[in-house]
């Protein structure tokens, strides 16, 4: 499943990266891989925002902002039948700024 491209909340600092691959092994979509020992984004766009990859990453390397922005508002619609919607209509500037709620 894809959902909407370009504002997904990960961030991801590949120099803070120790290549344990938990990231990999949590991400229930293959957002990453690991690359010559090291992670690496595979698919950015196929982030839901879950928090997974963050919560696991001891360095500290991955940052997102889980449960929130139009990944969390597809889920939504999805879950209750209804049309998703996250009040941005595609505008990443209506999105909720970097670590709103």
């Amino acid at each position: 499943m894809r959902y909407i491209e370009d504002v997904v909340s990960l961030e991801f600092d590949e120099k803070l990266c120790n290549g344990c691959g938990m990231c990999a092994a949590v991400c229930p979509h293959a957002v990453f891989e690991l690359v010559n020992r090291r992670a690496s984004l595979a698919d950015r766009g196929a982030c839901m925002e879950c928090g997974a990859c963050a919560r696991n990453c001891e360095q500290g390397a991955i940052r997102v902002r889980a449960g929130t922005g139009c990944a969390s508002a597809v889920l939504s619609g999805m879950l209750s039948g209804g049309e998703p919607s996250c009040g941005c209509s595609g505008d990443k500037s209506k999105c909720p700024p970097d670590g709103a709620p």
